[in-house]
């Protein structure tokens, strides 16, 4: 479809002819779409926000002056409503830590209650072992949440290096609970030996 057509396409959907905006949406619903999806991230909210564009448009369509402006006007629609759709969203709460742990699990029975405290002593354990700048890494952007931008802050660091030192604290301490786990293999078969 050419230029020429699509410019007379708009004329005749400016006055109301509803086949000629279907063959408008058939042709830039994939542009409206990637803007939406490349925008939102989420392909069902970006295909809300196309159909929500495209009704928008057809009530304002007799408003565009000029038919060649076409495209960037339906652009900057898309890009607008998909602005308006994630800033209305409910901003995410972090919630602490304790809060988590004394929340009730759907089917827990004493077994699993007794190897997940487990798991978290051998952590808190593992994590007393490091040095304080992993271990306060590690609590600040595992335990307590924090986004790397509020440790950067924190830290008064910049975000690279806290990504860097996240990476090595992680390494530090998956080495450290493998070191603690082969010395109590190595206890328990002495012990039974």
């Amino acid at each position: 479809m050419s230029w020429d057509e699509i410019h007379i396409l708009i004329t005749r959907a400016q006055t109301g002819d509803r086949e000629a905006f279907g063959e408008l949406v058939q042709r830039f619903h994939p542009a409206v779409f990637a803007v939406a999806l490349a925008r939102l991230r989420d392909t069902n909210e970006a295909t809300e926000l196309a159909q929500e564009v495209f009704i928008h448009a057809m009530t304002k369509l007799a408003q565009l002056r000029d038919p060649h402006c076409f495209v960037g006007w339906l652009r900057q629609i898309t890009v607008r409503m998909a602005i308006n759709r994630v800033t209305r969203k409910a901003p995410v709460h972090g919630v602490e830590p304790e809060v988590l742990q004394n929340a009730p699990d759907a089917e827990a029975d004493p077994l699993d209650e007794m190897i997940k405290g487990e798991d978290r002593s051998e952590v808190w354990q593992g994590l007393d072992r490091l040095k304080p700048i992993d271990r306060d890494t590690l609590v600040a952007f595992y335990i307590k949440g924090r986004s790397l931008k509020q440790m950067s802050h924190e830290f008064e660091t910049p975000v690279g290096t806290i990504k860097r030192r996240l990476h090595v604290a992680r390494n530090r301490l998956k080495n450290a609970l493998e070191n603690s786990r082969t010395h109590r293999s190595s206890h328990r078969e002495a012990v039974c030996a």
